[in-house]
């Protein structure tokens, strides 16, 4: 079993698509494109369920480093963790720098695998409907950003030359959910042009069908706040984000 989409469907099973926790894994694994996309499970014969998986996505957040996202065996069997160790070693090639994402509960077993260059905590916020009011500020403007995913920006002329004040983009959208990120330039923060951008971009995802979400670093405070007034709840789901490699054999 070598094509992408029979790995996918032997993968679907240990993904809760509906589920916040679940949404970026399950994109990357299962909707990013083909061909920016690599998913290494166990061998497989036809139509076996696979007991887990790591994905490798090409995106925008690196251009030289994949994104890696996974599901490991542990997941279902406590005591798979040989099982698991040996899927990442099957998986990421000693000494190949990555971006890893992946639930805390996975940090152990990453630690004793790999050298480890940076770490951050994350936060998953999910969009609380009854505490969601639409904004509207006459200075945000819709655009396309990369994929032809929706962005709304704000511009200012205050030093003279207009530029990107604020804007609010998609990192990823599933049939489910879509990941909200924002940036606002210093000199213009404290104004709620962030807010207003992110309040755009939200009403937009739920015309689409879709369920708003933002991750946001434990460290990163205006973050947290920015979300928690557009109407943002924390979902209590946690997830590392780490730059490493897989340690060379000694």
């Amino acid at each position: 079993m070598t094509g992408i989409q029979d790995k996918r469907r032997a993968i679907r099973h240990l993904l809760r698509e509906r589920e916040p926790a679940d949404a970026m894994a399950a994109y990357y694994a299962l909707y990013h494109p083909d061909e920016r996309t690599t998913l290494v499970t166990p061998p497989l014969l036809a139509e076996q369920r696979a007991d887990g998986y790591v994905a490798f996505s090409r995106t925008g957040i690196d251009l030289f480093r994949p994104l890696v996202t996974m599901r490991l065996p542990t997941d279902r069997d406590p005591a798979a963790t040989d099982a698991a160790a040996a899927l990442l070693r099957q998986a990421l090639a000693p000494g190949q720098p990555v971006i890893i994402s992946a639930p805390n509960r996975y940090l152990p077993l990453l630690r004793a695998l790999c050298d480890v260059q940076s770490e951050e905590r994350l936060r998953l916020y999910a969009l609380d409907g009854r505490r969601f009011e639409p904004i509207i500020n006459v200075l945000v403007t819709r655009s396309e950003g990369p994929g032809g995913l929706a962005r709304f920006t704000i511009r200012s002329s205050q030093t003279g030359t207009e530029e990107v004040a604020a804007t609010a983009s998609l990192n990823w959208q599933s049939p489910h959910f879509a990941e909200i990120a924002v940036s606002t330039r210093p000199q213009f923060r404290r104004q709620g042009w962030g807010r207003s951008v992110v309040a755009a971009l939200c009403q937009y995802v739920l015309d689409s069908g879709r369920a708003p979400l933002y991750v946001v670093s434990e460290e990163n405070a205006a973050s947290i706040q920015l979300a928690e007034s557009v109407g943002f709840s924390d979902t209590g789901a946690r997830e590392a984000f780490l730059q490493a490699s897989l340690r060379l054999p000694q």
